[in-house]
């Protein structure tokens, strides 16, 4: 397979100045901003602040407690979970702040984010600049944050009956859409930005470009997934899991069945499972990327693009260190900093596939 060594450039319209410039600093602002909140998320993830906050209060829940009182009634609504009742009986109050504060402060994060998007839209719509399909694309934006607002909630809901966790399979839903909004933001920034990118005329290229993303796709879902089973506690070892090269309990056909994937905390089945195929899809993205890296780097036709491939080769190489290392310190316990640092640099590696998508697409769309 050859990629085609033709390349084009499209010269910028005229008016592209000053405007478009401060545009573009604006969304890449938010990319931040959603970026620091997936960070955020995971670190309340992880230190088991999520349940912490019982009701979901927009307006009235922008102020934390401010006097013993208040401190004292949402300590008592936090002792009726199930949370605090099978892990957490006999937490004092100074425990109850800490797990307190992360998920305030992911919450307050989510509205101070609502407001660095909404005054400068304002601003820029009245000044029309601002265009039609910018502004469609905005409106997805909008839609795609409501999203991951509401399921946050249904998430957090899920952890207050019955399990003293919320339902992983909840969460990896609402991770994959705050993903889903960060690579749409991205993506954006990306068109306004970089609006005339350069055309590369090869049909592989953009195949294989569009195959690292659909598999990093799966991939992230599966380690939310993981994540919220915290199967990493069941298997800490690498690069066999116990021993085994494929876990024995998923050799026992048995297993295979629905109550395993439902209840999946009451059996070891499902947390082998996951990560057995979060370790294959790991092996799976990291040839592709080596392959496409051979594809572009053999042609000199493709100079331009190699800055995007160093990117995604430096960004999979780091998130596969960190990934092993966190597995093997899973030791009774997933360890915060690196399980934070693992899925902030998911988040690096998605943006940059997303980058070299950009680059390979052909035109702007």
């Amino acid at each position: 397979m050859q990629s085609d060594r033709s390349s084009t450039a499209t010269a910028p319209a005229p008016g592209y100045g000053r405007a478009s410039r401060i545009v573009s600093a604006w969304l890449a602002v938010g990319v931040f901003l959603v970026f620091m909140q997936i960070v955020i998320g995971g670190i309340t993830r992880l230190t088991g602040s999520g349940l912490s906050i019982t009701k979901w209060e927009i307006i009235t829940g922008t102020l934390p407690p401010l006097n013993a009182a208040e401190w004292e009634t949402a300590f008592e609504l936090y002792q009726s979970t199930p949370q605090y009742q099978k892990l957490n009986e006999g937490m004092r109050m100074g425990q109850f702040k800490f797990i307190y504060f992360w998920e305030y402060f992911h919450r307050v994060w989510a509205r101070m984010m609502g407001f660095v998007f909404i005054i400068p839209f304002l601003i820029f719509w009245r000044r029309k600049w601002i265009s039609p399909p910018l502004m469609r694309r905005l409106g997805v934006v909008i839609l795609l944050a409501g999203l991951a607002a509401s399921f946050g909630w249904i998430m957090v809901a899920s952890g207050l009956v019955d399990r003293p966790w919320v339902n992983a399979y909840k969460l990896a839903l609402h991770l994959s859409i705050a993903l889903a909004l960060y690579s749409y933001l991205f993506w954006t920034m990306l068109k306004t930005a970089l609006p005339f990118p350069q055309v590369f005329h090869s049909p592989v290229l953009k195949r294989w470009a569009l195959r690292i993303g659909v598999v990093l796709a799966v991939q992230i879902v599966l380690g939310g997934i993981m994540s919220g089973m915290k199967a990493g506690i069941n298997f800490p070892t690498w690069p066999e899991m116990n021993g085994e090269w494929i876990p024995s309990v998923l050799l026992d056909l048995s297993n295979w069945n629905g109550e395993n994937f439902v209840a999946y905390d009451q059996h070891v089945f499902m947390p082998a499972l996951v990560q057995f195929v979060h370790r294959g899809t790991a092996y799976l993205l990291t040839i592709i990327v080596l392959w496409f890296s051979y594809l572009t780097v053999k042609h000199p036709g493709n100079a331009s693009l190699k800055p995007a491939v160093f990117l995604v080769l430096g960004s999979i190489s780091l998130e596969v260190l960190l990934g092993i290392w966190t597995v093997i310190r899973c030791l009774g316990t997933v360890p915060v900093g690196l399980g934070v640092l693992h899925q902030a640099g998911a988040i690096l590696l998605l943006s940059a596939v997303l980058f070299l998508n950009y680059q390979v697409s052909g035109r702007p769309k």
